[in-house]
């Protein structure tokens, strides 16, 4: 067959053949109906992932290996944290994850990385625990001085404090650290969990 004068006889490249394809209604199919059923899966998948966030950060989630719940898990029992006059109760995940979307993702990220310690028993006696206490702590107060103490300002708030309910010694402690522009885990280390035995304080040094 002769070729007419202008015509392109070249094929579309694969990209363009693949755009063409997905756009296409298909024989039993509109394109309607594939976009109500990827619409109606995206929720179905959101509504699932955001559920499978939710029971990750019950308490029932985080103790439910023997590593939290014979250690730490015991420690903060004994604290204010877990029973006070008022009745209000932090558990793990609203001190250890954050609660805004992104910041939660990154750090639920991050934590499934402990799996692996997880798998190779890094701290699956007391012993080994006691020894990497030390490390543990670290990176977390670390993530918490990085944030400004984000998780523990969810519920403490340097100006709700009344210098009328707090001892006068105690409110002048928090507004001297307001004014010097720290927060809660410059001060509060040890707050719900035994502090490493290799802790200094840098007040006594």
């Amino acid at each position: 067959m002769t070729q007419k004068i202008g015509e392109d006889n070249t094929s579309p490249g694969g990209l363009v053949r693949l755009w063409r394809w997905f756009w296409s209604p298909t024989a039993r199919w509109s394109l309607g109906v594939l976009l109500l059923a990827g619409f109606a899966g995206g929720v179905i998948f959101w509504g699932g992932f955001n559920t499978a966030l939710d029971l990750a950060n019950r308490q029932e989630f985080c103790i439910s290996c023997h590593e939290m719940r014979d250690n730490v898990y015991q420690e903060y029992k004994k604290t204010i944290h877990f029973s006070n006059r008022t009745g209000v109760r932090a558990i793990c995940s609203d001190c250890h994850v954050p609660h805004e979307w992104t910041y939660k993702l990154i750090r639920k990220s991050k934590a499934s990385l402990e799996i692996w310690a997880k798998l190779i028993g890094r701290v699956d006696t007391r012993e080994k625990f006691e020894a990497n206490r030390m490390r543990l702590a670290s990176d977390e107060w670390a993530r918490m001085e990085a944030s400004g103490s984000r998780e523990c300002r969810n519920c403490h708030n340097f100006d709700a404090m009344s210098p009328d309910i707090q001892k006068q010694t105690v409110y002048q402690k928090h507004m001297k650290a307001k004014a010097d522009g720290q927060t809660c885990i410059d001060c509060h280390k040890g707050i719900a969990h035994h502090l490493p035995k290799e802790y200094k304080d840098p007040d006594e040094e």
